[in-house]
């Protein structure tokens, strides 16, 4: 297997005031293309700081950061921005669809961005989303979808430029219980069709359905296990 991520002692300090602020001392780690990974930690242990470094949303005071063989520790905003569309597909927590916008054109965003012509744009989008069973929903906008159909358009818009990796943040916060399951278990879909999935969470109850947890604690990795235990559905 190949190494899609590939960190090497990455810190990253803030000034806030007259202080200064470590929210990552030294985190080295590497992720091979089509693993499942969980990414934990409590409030203030680095995990957000680190999924926006590995996400190209921010990048690090010190240290190395190699995304599918390009050095992305040192890029300016605009070649980071082009390394988000095309290596990227985020999921969030709050969907974050533009509500004026259908499922179909909330998908194709991506690929505006990207340059991508407008048949192909129609083509892949209609694809993701049958690929996440919401061929019936692609007319709708967001406020005609309940929450779990709003986060399957944010997993198809996510996977609609077949990015390096997959980067979901507590994709299952705003969601009862049963639609996490169902989200959960679509997840674990797109990682056997050879996506790598990257997802940090606090739940462990989410994190269980990874193969591999990674737990960071005062900006460090604390434990970097395989995960015997994987929850699995049927």
């Amino acid at each position: 297997m190949s190494k899609v991520i590939e960190c090497t002692d990455l810190a990253k300090h803030y000034r806030v005031g007259t202080q200064d602020v470590i929210a990552l001392r030294s985190v080295s780690l590497q992720i091979e293309r089509g693993e499942y990974v969980a990414i934990m930690g409590p409030s203030g242990s680095g995990k957000s700081t680190f999924m926006n470094i590995i996400g190209c949303l921010d990048t690090p005071t010190h240290g190395e950061y190699i995304l599918n063989g390009k050095n992305v520790s040192r890029m300016s905003d605009n070649e980071l921005a082009e390394v988000r569309n095309t290596e990227i597909g985020f999921v969030f927590q709050t969907f974050n669809l533009l509500p004026r916008y259908t499922a179909k054109e909330n998908v194709m965003l991506p690929m505006v961005y990207a340059g991508v012509d407008k048949k192909t744009r129609e083509q892949r989008a209609l694809q993701a989303l049958a690929n996440v069973d919401l061929s019936d929903r692609v007319s709708h906008r967001p406020n005609e979808l309940s929450g779990g159909q709003r986060q399957r358009v944010a997993v198809a818009r996510a996977l609609v430029n077949n990015p390096s990796i997959i980067l979901a943040d507590e994709p299952t916060g705003n969601l009862d219980s049963k639609t996490s399951v169902d989200i959960m278990k679509l997840f674990g879909q797109i990682h056997e069709r050879g996506n790598t999935v990257i997802v940090v969470t606090h739940e462990e109850d989410i994190a269980k359905h990874a193969h591999r947890i990674i737990r960071l604690r005062d900006g460090i990795v604390e434990y970097d296990i395989k995960n015997e235990h994987i929850t699995r559905y049927e």
